[in-house]
């Protein structure tokens, strides 16, 4: 199997400006960037953190996925990013496992693909993964 690495670790936060100096300050990590998402509903930061980085995920609406999901499970880690070669090979090898996948197909945002496997497949924690081609 190719090399897999991290990519980030996201965290849910209720607000940003509340949660960032923990990170920057009382860590250390430099912050590299601050976006809204608006079709996910939310606003990320990320923080790097060697070769990988901290994703600090805000919702922006009441109704979001993220904040159904801090109301239910409250603040905290969110899920585990990996990079992979190649996605699409990376899914199909997992189907072919068994492993349950909430995308069978990858997702793209900003020239990223991207793909969530099901926690009923992970022990209980939430995968995502990335291509490491990223598209023009």
């Amino acid at each position: 199997m190719p090399a897999v690495t991290v990519n980030h670790i996201a965290v849910v936060v209720e607000n940003l400006d509340t949660a960032l100096p923990f990170w920057q300050t009382a860590l250390g990590l430099p912050l590299g960037k601050v976006e809204d998402v608006p079709a996910e509903q939310v606003k990320v930061a990320f923080l790097e953190a060697g070769e990988s980085h901290v994703e600090l995920v805000q919702p922006t609406t009441a109704d979001s996925g993220i904040a159904k999901y801090l109301a239910k499970k409250g603040a905290g880690l969110h899920h585990l990013c990996f990079e992979v070669d190649d996605i699409e090979a990376a899914l199909a090898a997992m189907q072919a496992q068994g492993v349950e996948l909430i995308n069978d197909t990858p997702k793209e945002r900003g020239g990223r693909r991207y793909a969530f496997v099901h926690p009923k497949s992970t022990g209980g924690v939430l995968v995502e993964l990335y291509d490491r081609r990223v598209q023009p």
